[in-house]
């Protein structure tokens, strides 16, 4: 079948050998190459071959672990791993195409240093910088910096009202946590430097702004010390599985990750969002929505199962997690992927279960697929990870000319 819509927008979510905890222990995986530049600059090498709109890079204040809130003290698992903002600005000049989207955490650090230095990364691969803003309620992460101390939090803990004020306050202080970072971005406007010799003028200071930004949680006073990024604003983007984040999504994000498990839900969470997105104002703007899934991908159906359930035998347990998990051929995920861009999702990011084996299967196998029914592209169409979401180059919100 060919498709009707706009081409779909692909992304992978990469972290360490994989999404499955066992995949470090498979033959192809290179788990003594999991912290060197090398490894990571050879999936990203990959991904841009498979035209791919860009690449999320995982990452946490805390070791990972098999709970989704607190430490586990599994040793068969990896734990460890490099900062992921400093990943993307190594492996970016190794690429020329593809978006690199690195994972931070708002709840612990400064929006100050964020916002320099994803503006970094913009100039370092020339217009392809993303951030995927992340929350913790973890209380083991807080203590790393003793300046706040978090309640004990589970996953049940989640519909209590104690939970839902909790995670209420962690995404709202998220949401100024980006309007500051958007606000740095902006505070030089895109001519403020001249850099002319001959006059000596380097910069016009009537073209650098304070931001001014207070609110219960943040005071900053701006301007940013590096100057507007490429792309004006490179992209936000966050991870959501419910109401709060959504909002989150809606009020401050370019695009979000959501995890439906079929095209009804994904058509309920598509169309929530964009309510959320007219209540905050944004109702004409464009926010991406891309659905999530973690994928087991072979030629043969029956391989792909074999191989996942030989892995979770490894692991002691099935593995589930928060997404989908798809198991099969590329031209059977190619099928759901169209289903689900029906229900309104305009693109996705896959999660590759073992990295060597799943991530080729994605560039070599499906993006073909995709290629072959017209619902992907054939060759990167922009220069900028704005340009390959068809997101135009933003006004300042501080210019001072027309």
């Amino acid at each position: 079948m060919s498709s009707s819509r706009s081409p779909l927008h692909l992304a992978v979510a990469l972290d360490g050998a994989g999404w499955h905890p066992a995949a470090w222990r498979e033959p192809v995986a290179r788990p003594g190459e999991l912290l060197t530049a090398a490894y990571w600059a050879d999936l990203v090498t990959e991904a841009e071959h498979g035209l791919l709109d860009f690449v999320t890079i995982e990452d946490a204040l805390g070791l990972q672990s098999s709970s989704p809130t607190e430490p586990d003290g599994r040793t068969d698992q990896v734990r460890g791993r490099l900062d992921a903002v400093l990943i993307a600005a190594r492996i970016a000049p190794l690429t020329r195409h593809i978006g690199i989207v690195p994972t931070v955490v708002a709840t612990h650090t400064e929006p100050f240093h964020i916002s320099k230095a994803i503006a970094t990364l913009d100039y370092v691969s020339t217009g392809r910088a993303g951030v995927r803003v992340q929350v913790s309620a973890r209380q083991n992460e807080a203590a790393h910096f003793g300046r706040r101390t978090l309640p004990q939090f589970r996953i049940e803990d989640y519909r209590t009202p104690a939970g839902q004020e909790l995670v209420t306050d962690l995404f709202e202080e998220a949401a100024d946590y980006v309007e500051v970072v958007r606000r740095l971005w902006d505070s030089w406007e895109d001519d403020a430097e001249i850099r002319d010799v001959a006059t000596g003028r380097f910069i016009d200071r009537d073209k650098l702004h304070y931001i001014d930004f207070e609110s219960g949680r943040f005071s900053v006073k701006g301007p940013s010390i590096t100057p507007r990024p490429p792309q004006g604003q490179p992209i936000v983007s966050a991870l959501a599985h419910a109401t709060v984040p959504y909002r989150l999504i809606a009020r401050a994000a370019d695009l979000g990750y959501v995890t439906p498990h079929d095209a009804e839900q994904a058509r309920a969470i598509v169309e929530e969002i964009r309510a959320e997105q007219t209540a905050a104002g944004r109702g004409d703007e464009t926010v991406h929505v891309f659905g999530d899934l973690v994928v087991f991908l072979d030629d043969d159906p029956a391989a792909a199962e074999a191989r996942r359930e030989r892995l979770d035998a490894l692991a002691g347990h099935p593995y589930t997690g928060d997404a989908r998990i798809f198991t099969g051929t590329p031209a059977e995920l190619a099928d759901l992927l169209q289903e689900l861009s029906e229900a309104g999702l305009s693109g996705f990011r896959l999660r590759p279960a073992v990295v060597g084996h799943d991530l080729p299967a994605i560039t070599r196998g499906l993006v073909p697929e995709l290629q072959r029914r017209g619902a992907f592209r054939r060759a990167y169409e922009a220069d900028t990870l704005r340009g390959l979401l068809g997101l135009a180059h933003p006004a300042n919100r501080y210019s001072t000319t027309a």
